[in-house]
Protein backbone atom coordinates (compact mmCIF):
# COMPACT_ATOMS: atom_id res chain seq x y z
CA UNK A 1 0.00 0.00 0.00
CA UNK A 2 1.39 3.39 -0.93
CA UNK A 3 2.06 6.02 1.69
CA UNK A 4 0.62 9.46 1.09
CA UNK A 5 1.76 12.71 2.65
CA UNK A 6 0.17 14.32 5.66
CA UNK A 7 0.75 17.42 7.73
CA UNK A 8 0.12 15.44 10.91
CA UNK A 9 3.01 15.75 13.32
CA UNK A 10 1.66 13.51 16.07
CA UNK A 11 2.39 10.19 14.43
CA UNK A 12 3.62 8.34 11.39
CA UNK A 13 2.46 9.17 7.88
CA UNK A 14 -1.03 7.72 7.33
CA UNK A 15 -1.36 4.89 4.87
CA UNK A 16 -3.35 5.44 1.71
CA UNK A 17 -6.91 6.39 2.61
CA UNK A 18 -9.68 3.87 2.06
CA UNK A 19 -11.45 4.28 -1.25
CA UNK A 20 -14.32 6.78 -1.19
CA UNK A 21 -16.79 4.03 -2.01
CA UNK A 22 -15.81 2.10 1.13
CA UNK A 23 -15.31 4.92 3.65
CA UNK A 24 -16.83 8.40 3.59
CA UNK A 25 -14.64 11.20 4.98
CA UNK A 26 -15.82 14.76 5.54
CA UNK A 27 -13.68 17.70 6.62
CA UNK A 28 -14.99 19.59 9.61
CA UNK A 29 -14.42 23.34 9.89
CA UNK A 30 -14.52 22.92 13.66
CA UNK A 31 -11.81 21.92 16.13
CA UNK A 32 -11.57 18.33 17.28
CA UNK A 33 -13.30 19.15 20.58
CA UNK A 34 -16.06 21.15 18.87
CA UNK A 35 -16.64 18.43 16.26
CA UNK A 36 -16.92 15.78 18.98
CA UNK A 37 -19.39 17.97 20.89
CA UNK A 38 -21.39 18.68 17.73
CA UNK A 39 -21.53 14.97 16.89
CA UNK A 40 -22.86 14.19 20.37
CA UNK A 41 -25.49 16.92 20.07
CA UNK A 42 -26.61 15.96 16.55
CA UNK A 43 -26.90 12.29 17.48
CA UNK A 44 -29.00 13.14 20.55
CA UNK A 45 -31.21 15.55 18.58
CA UNK A 46 -31.92 12.81 16.03
CA UNK A 47 -33.06 10.38 18.71
CA UNK A 48 -30.08 8.08 18.30
CA UNK A 49 -28.16 6.61 21.19
CA UNK A 50 -24.42 6.92 21.72
CA UNK A 51 -23.56 3.39 22.80
CA UNK A 52 -19.86 4.07 23.30
CA UNK A 53 -17.22 6.72 22.83
CA UNK A 54 -13.66 5.45 22.60
CA UNK A 55 -10.78 7.90 22.66
CA UNK A 56 -8.06 5.92 20.93
CA UNK A 57 -5.62 8.77 21.59
CA UNK A 58 -6.37 8.75 25.35
CA UNK A 59 -5.94 4.97 25.42
CA UNK A 60 -2.59 5.29 23.62
CA UNK A 61 -1.39 7.96 26.08
CA UNK A 62 -2.25 5.69 29.00
CA UNK A 63 0.36 3.20 27.79
CA UNK A 64 2.93 5.84 26.87
CA UNK A 65 2.24 6.05 23.13
CA UNK A 66 1.52 9.07 20.94
CA UNK A 67 -1.49 9.13 18.64
CA UNK A 68 -3.20 11.99 16.83
CA UNK A 69 -6.56 12.87 18.38
CA UNK A 70 -8.85 10.03 17.34
CA UNK A 71 -12.29 9.42 18.86
CA UNK A 72 -14.64 6.64 17.81
CA UNK A 73 -18.39 6.93 18.34
CA UNK A 74 -20.61 3.86 18.23
CA UNK A 75 -24.14 5.06 17.53
CA UNK A 76 -27.33 3.12 17.15
CA UNK A 77 -31.05 2.94 17.10
CA UNK A 78 -32.61 -0.46 17.79
CA UNK A 79 -35.66 0.69 15.82
CA UNK A 80 -33.47 1.07 12.72
CA UNK A 81 -30.97 -1.73 13.16
CA UNK A 82 -33.04 -4.58 14.59
CA UNK A 83 -34.91 -5.32 11.32
CA UNK A 84 -31.60 -5.36 9.43
CA UNK A 85 -29.92 -7.71 11.90
CA UNK A 86 -33.02 -9.93 11.97
CA UNK A 87 -32.90 -10.22 8.18
CA UNK A 88 -29.13 -10.58 7.89
CA UNK A 89 -27.41 -11.50 11.20
CA UNK A 90 -23.90 -10.86 9.86
CA UNK A 91 -24.70 -7.17 9.37
CA UNK A 92 -24.22 -6.95 13.14
CA UNK A 93 -20.51 -6.88 12.26
CA UNK A 94 -21.16 -3.40 10.80
CA UNK A 95 -23.88 -2.24 13.18
CA UNK A 96 -24.33 -0.21 15.22
CA UNK A 97 -22.97 2.59 13.09
CA UNK A 98 -19.44 3.83 13.74
CA UNK A 99 -18.06 7.32 13.20
CA UNK A 100 -14.46 8.30 13.83
CA UNK A 101 -13.48 11.92 14.44
CA UNK A 102 -9.77 12.42 13.89
CA UNK A 103 -7.13 15.02 13.32
CA UNK A 104 -5.24 15.10 10.05
CA UNK A 105 -2.64 17.78 10.52
CA UNK A 106 -4.57 20.92 11.36
CA UNK A 107 -7.86 19.59 9.99
CA UNK A 108 -10.54 17.64 11.77
CA UNK A 109 -12.08 14.79 9.78
CA UNK A 110 -15.24 12.75 10.25
CA UNK A 111 -15.19 9.27 8.68
CA UNK A 112 -17.56 6.32 8.58
CA UNK A 113 -18.22 3.20 6.53
CA UNK A 114 -20.07 4.00 3.32
CA UNK A 115 -23.74 3.10 3.75
CA UNK A 116 -23.92 2.06 0.09
CA UNK A 117 -20.99 -0.31 0.56
CA UNK A 118 -22.49 -1.83 3.71
CA UNK A 119 -25.83 -2.28 1.91
CA UNK A 120 -24.07 -3.84 -1.09
CA UNK A 121 -22.06 -6.20 1.13
CA UNK A 122 -25.24 -7.61 2.67
CA UNK A 123 -27.48 -7.40 -0.39
CA UNK A 124 -29.92 -4.89 1.07
CA UNK A 125 -32.50 -3.30 -1.19
CA UNK A 126 -33.11 0.46 -1.26
CA UNK A 127 -35.85 0.35 1.37
CA UNK A 128 -33.71 -1.57 3.84
CA UNK A 129 -30.58 0.46 3.21
CA UNK A 130 -32.42 3.72 3.98
CA UNK A 131 -31.75 3.18 7.70
CA UNK A 132 -28.02 3.14 6.95
CA UNK A 133 -28.16 6.20 4.69
CA UNK A 134 -29.30 8.51 7.53
CA UNK A 135 -25.66 8.72 8.67
CA UNK A 136 -24.92 10.89 5.61
CA UNK A 137 -27.39 13.57 6.75
CA UNK A 138 -26.42 13.71 10.38
CA UNK A 139 -22.67 13.76 9.72
CA UNK A 140 -23.27 16.59 7.26
CA UNK A 141 -25.12 18.44 10.03
CA UNK A 142 -22.03 17.99 12.23
CA UNK A 143 -19.62 19.53 9.73
CA UNK A 144 -21.87 22.25 8.24
CA UNK A 145 -21.40 25.85 9.29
Amino acid sequence: MAVVGSACTSGPEPRQRAADDVVVTKTSPWSMADTVARLSAVVAARGLKVLAVISHSDEAREVGLELRDTTLFIVGSPMDTTPLIDLEPLIALDLPLRVVVWEDGHQTKVSYPSPAEVARRYGLDADLSAALETINAWTTAVVDR
